[in-house]
Protein backbone atom coordinates (compact mmCIF):
# COMPACT_ATOMS: atom_id res chain seq x y z
CA UNK A 1 0.00 0.00 0.00
CA UNK A 2 1.46 3.34 -1.07
CA UNK A 3 -0.22 6.56 0.11
CA UNK A 4 -0.64 9.09 -2.70
CA UNK A 5 -2.57 12.03 -1.23
CA UNK A 6 -3.71 12.86 2.28
CA UNK A 7 -6.24 15.58 3.06
CA UNK A 8 -6.81 16.60 6.68
CA UNK A 9 -9.46 19.05 7.87
CA UNK A 10 -9.91 20.23 11.48
CA UNK A 11 -8.13 17.08 12.61
CA UNK A 12 -5.78 16.87 15.61
CA UNK A 13 -3.60 20.00 15.76
CA UNK A 14 -4.54 20.90 12.15
CA UNK A 15 -7.25 23.52 12.69
CA UNK A 16 -7.82 24.23 9.01
CA UNK A 17 -7.45 22.25 5.79
CA UNK A 18 -4.12 20.64 4.90
CA UNK A 19 -3.25 18.56 1.84
CA UNK A 20 -0.12 16.44 1.56
CA UNK A 21 0.92 15.27 -1.90
CA UNK A 22 2.78 12.10 -0.97
CA UNK A 23 3.37 11.20 -4.63
CA UNK A 24 6.21 13.72 -4.57
CA UNK A 25 8.11 11.32 -2.30
CA UNK A 26 8.54 8.87 -5.18
CA UNK A 27 7.70 5.20 -5.55
CA UNK A 28 10.67 3.46 -3.96
CA UNK A 29 11.89 2.99 -0.43
CA UNK A 30 10.56 4.07 2.93
CA UNK A 31 8.99 7.42 3.81
CA UNK A 32 10.63 9.12 6.79
CA UNK A 33 8.62 11.84 8.52
CA UNK A 34 10.78 14.04 10.73
CA UNK A 35 10.28 17.25 12.65
CA UNK A 36 10.35 18.89 16.04
CA UNK A 37 8.34 17.53 18.94
CA UNK A 38 4.76 18.73 18.55
CA UNK A 39 5.11 19.44 14.82
CA UNK A 40 2.34 16.98 13.90
CA UNK A 41 4.27 13.88 12.78
CA UNK A 42 2.10 11.48 14.77
CA UNK A 43 -1.01 13.23 13.46
CA UNK A 44 -0.03 12.21 9.93
CA UNK A 45 0.20 8.59 11.11
CA UNK A 46 -3.11 9.00 12.92
CA UNK A 47 -4.80 10.47 9.85
CA UNK A 48 -3.69 7.64 7.53
CA UNK A 49 -4.62 4.95 10.05
CA UNK A 50 -7.92 6.65 10.86
CA UNK A 51 -8.84 6.88 7.17
CA UNK A 52 -8.19 3.17 6.73
CA UNK A 53 -9.50 1.74 10.00
CA UNK A 54 -11.56 4.36 11.83
CA UNK A 55 -9.05 4.44 14.68
CA UNK A 56 -5.89 6.43 15.33
CA UNK A 57 -2.47 4.78 15.13
CA UNK A 58 -2.06 4.81 18.91
CA UNK A 59 -4.50 3.27 21.36
CA UNK A 60 -4.44 6.35 23.61
CA UNK A 61 -6.19 8.52 20.99
CA UNK A 62 -9.87 7.67 20.61
CA UNK A 63 -11.87 8.75 17.50
CA UNK A 64 -13.97 11.22 19.51
CA UNK A 65 -10.75 13.05 20.45
CA UNK A 66 -9.66 13.66 16.85
CA UNK A 67 -11.53 16.89 16.09
CA UNK A 68 -9.17 19.81 16.42
CA UNK A 69 -9.85 21.94 19.47
CA UNK A 70 -8.79 24.92 17.35
CA UNK A 71 -11.30 24.24 14.56
CA UNK A 72 -13.92 26.77 13.59
CA UNK A 73 -17.46 25.44 14.10
CA UNK A 74 -18.20 25.84 10.38
CA UNK A 75 -15.27 23.58 9.39
CA UNK A 76 -15.93 19.88 8.90
CA UNK A 77 -13.56 17.37 10.47
CA UNK A 78 -12.48 14.67 8.04
CA UNK A 79 -9.57 12.75 6.63
CA UNK A 80 -9.31 11.72 2.98
CA UNK A 81 -6.68 9.26 1.82
CA UNK A 82 -5.92 8.25 -1.74
CA UNK A 83 -3.65 5.22 -1.98
CA UNK A 84 -2.33 2.69 -4.47
CA UNK A 85 -2.50 -1.02 -3.80
CA UNK A 86 -1.33 -3.64 -6.31
CA UNK A 87 -1.47 -1.14 -9.17
CA UNK A 88 -4.99 0.18 -8.44
CA UNK A 89 -5.99 3.47 -6.79
CA UNK A 90 -8.50 3.66 -3.93
CA UNK A 91 -9.87 6.64 -2.01
CA UNK A 92 -11.34 6.76 1.50
CA UNK A 93 -13.00 9.72 3.19
CA UNK A 94 -13.86 9.34 6.86
CA UNK A 95 -15.04 11.62 9.64
CA UNK A 96 -15.26 11.02 13.40
CA UNK A 97 -18.30 11.78 15.50
CA UNK A 98 -18.10 15.26 16.99
CA UNK A 99 -20.27 18.06 18.33
CA UNK A 100 -20.24 21.64 17.13
CA UNK A 101 -22.21 24.81 17.76
CA UNK A 102 -23.68 27.29 15.34
CA UNK A 103 -25.61 30.50 15.64
CA UNK A 104 -29.12 30.51 14.18
CA UNK A 105 -30.67 33.54 12.42
CA UNK A 106 -32.58 34.46 15.57
CA UNK A 107 -29.31 34.68 17.51
CA UNK A 108 -29.67 31.49 19.53
CA UNK A 109 -26.84 28.99 19.71
CA UNK A 110 -27.59 25.42 18.67
CA UNK A 111 -25.38 22.43 19.45
CA UNK A 112 -25.40 19.68 16.83
CA UNK A 113 -23.72 16.32 16.47
CA UNK A 114 -22.02 15.01 13.36
CA UNK A 115 -22.13 11.22 13.27
CA UNK A 116 -19.09 9.15 12.29
CA UNK A 117 -19.15 8.09 8.66
CA UNK A 118 -16.92 6.73 5.89
CA UNK A 119 -16.91 6.25 2.15
CA UNK A 120 -14.52 4.14 0.07
CA UNK A 121 -14.23 4.63 -3.69
CA UNK A 122 -12.92 1.60 -5.55
CA UNK A 123 -10.85 1.66 -8.78
CA UNK A 124 -13.95 0.74 -10.83
CA UNK A 125 -15.90 3.67 -9.34
CA UNK A 126 -18.25 1.77 -7.04
CA UNK A 127 -18.55 3.06 -3.47
CA UNK A 128 -18.72 1.32 -0.11
CA UNK A 129 -20.35 3.38 2.64
CA UNK A 130 -20.59 3.21 6.46
CA UNK A 131 -17.59 3.10 8.78
CA UNK A 132 -17.95 -0.57 9.73
CA UNK A 133 -18.22 -1.69 6.08
CA UNK A 134 -15.26 0.40 4.95
CA UNK A 135 -13.07 -0.91 7.77
CA UNK A 136 -13.97 -4.50 6.88
CA UNK A 137 -13.21 -3.89 3.18
CA UNK A 138 -9.83 -2.37 4.05
CA UNK A 139 -8.94 -5.36 6.24
CA UNK A 140 -9.95 -7.73 3.43
CA UNK A 141 -8.03 -5.74 0.81
CA UNK A 142 -4.79 -5.21 2.74
CA UNK A 143 -4.94 -8.42 4.76
CA UNK A 144 -4.06 -6.50 7.93
CA UNK A 145 -6.08 -5.18 10.86
CA UNK A 146 -5.30 -1.81 12.48
CA UNK A 147 -2.92 -3.22 15.05
CA UNK A 148 -0.91 -5.15 12.47
CA UNK A 149 -0.88 -2.17 10.09
CA UNK A 150 0.38 0.12 12.88
CA UNK A 151 3.09 -2.35 13.80
CA UNK A 152 4.53 -2.84 10.33
CA UNK A 153 3.52 0.01 8.06
CA UNK A 154 3.33 3.01 10.34
CA UNK A 155 6.22 2.63 12.74
CA UNK A 156 6.17 5.69 15.00
CA UNK A 157 8.89 6.74 17.42
CA UNK A 158 9.79 3.82 19.66
CA UNK A 159 7.18 1.51 18.12
CA UNK A 160 9.72 -0.42 16.04
CA UNK A 161 10.87 -1.99 19.29
CA UNK A 162 7.31 -3.27 19.89
CA UNK A 163 7.53 -5.35 16.71
CA UNK A 164 11.02 -6.56 17.58
CA UNK A 165 9.92 -7.47 21.10
CA UNK A 166 6.59 -9.04 20.10
CA UNK A 167 6.31 -12.71 20.99
CA UNK A 168 7.09 -15.26 18.29
CA UNK A 169 3.46 -16.19 17.65
CA UNK A 170 2.42 -12.55 17.17
CA UNK A 171 5.35 -11.90 14.80
CA UNK A 172 4.50 -15.07 12.84
CA UNK A 173 0.90 -13.89 12.40
CA UNK A 174 2.00 -10.45 11.22
CA UNK A 175 4.54 -11.77 8.72
CA UNK A 176 2.12 -14.49 7.54
CA UNK A 177 -0.36 -11.73 6.61
CA UNK A 178 2.27 -9.55 4.96
CA UNK A 179 3.75 -12.29 2.81
CA UNK A 180 0.46 -14.14 2.23
CA UNK A 181 1.77 -17.48 3.52
CA UNK A 182 -1.35 -18.54 5.45
CA UNK A 183 -2.04 -21.21 2.78
CA UNK A 184 1.29 -22.85 3.56
CA UNK A 185 0.41 -22.90 7.25
CA UNK A 186 -2.92 -24.60 6.44
CA UNK A 187 -1.08 -27.15 4.25
CA UNK A 188 1.51 -27.74 6.97
CA UNK A 189 -1.20 -28.30 9.59
CA UNK A 190 -3.07 -30.69 7.30
CA UNK A 191 0.08 -32.73 6.53
CA UNK A 192 0.89 -32.88 10.24
CA UNK A 193 -2.61 -34.17 11.03
CA UNK A 194 -2.50 -36.80 8.27
CA UNK A 195 1.02 -37.85 9.28
CA UNK A 196 -0.17 -38.32 12.86
CA UNK A 197 -3.10 -40.45 11.65
CA UNK A 198 -0.73 -42.75 9.71
CA UNK A 199 1.55 -43.49 12.65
Amino acid sequence: MRPLKLKISAFGPYAGFTELDLEKLGTNGIYLITGDTGAGKTTIFDAITYALYGEASGSERQPDMLRSQYADDKDDTFVELEFEFQGSVYKIRRNPEYTYTRELKNGTIKTSKKTADAEMTWPDGHITVKSRNVTQEVENLLGLDREQFSQISMIAQGDFMKLLLADTKQRQNIFREIFKTRYYQVLQDKLKTESGALS
